[in-house]
């Protein structure tokens, strides 16, 4: 019974961003990938900015399983040093997940995406367990920067190429998340 008030909540929701293909993307630049889906719910309005939050997946180690995934075909897990999703709590009843990298719906239902993409941490390795920094939507977009130094090489390649856009600079100071 419980699964199906949930799908009937998630069958009447209305996603807060445009459909996946449309939203601003760049392979292994989740954290810029979120930043830019928050900036667009901002430019909106259609939900309250304080609805959503920027969350930040990893831990000591920086090595995270995440299963269904794109970079990873089949039932495995993918390997990430991290991994950010955005979490849109509804004033509706239900909680979505957007992430860019899942094969799983866009947007999921957060106890959907829980279940298939993080499974039970009883099944993980203590190394592997992941740890969560939760931000606020509003306060990501105003405090967030990147200078993407983590995506070089020890002599100054990029690992993956850069967005098009330039680095993401905001606020007085322009902390680095990394």
């Amino acid at each position: 019974m419980e699964g199906d008030v949930s799908a009937a909540a998630a069958a009447h929701y209305q996603p807060a961003s445009p459909p996946r293909d449309a939203c601003v993307y760049n392979s292994c630049y989740c954290e810029e990938n979120i930043w830019k889906l928050c900036e667009y719910i901002k430019n909106h309005d259609q939900y309250p900015l304080e609805e959503c939050y920027a969350v930040f997946i990893s831990n000591e180690r920086k090595m995270i399983p995440i299963w269904k995934q794109q970079a990873r075909p089949g039932d495995g897990p993918v390997i990430w040093d991290y991994h950010v999703v955005l979490l849109h709590v509804s004033s509706g009843g239900q909680s979505f997940i957007y992430d860019l990298d899942t094969v799983l719906p866009f947007p999921c239902p957060f106890d959907t995406y829980v279940e298939d993409a993080f499974k039970s941490d009883e099944d993980i390795h203590p190394q592997f367990r992941r740890k969560f920094r939760v931000i606020r939507a509003d306060s990501y977009l105003k405090n967030f920067a990147s200078d993407r130094s983590h995506m070089k090489d020890s002599s100054g390649n990029w690992r993956e190429p850069p967005p098009s856009y330039p680095c993401i600079e905001t606020g007085d100071v322009g902390y680095l998340i990394w």
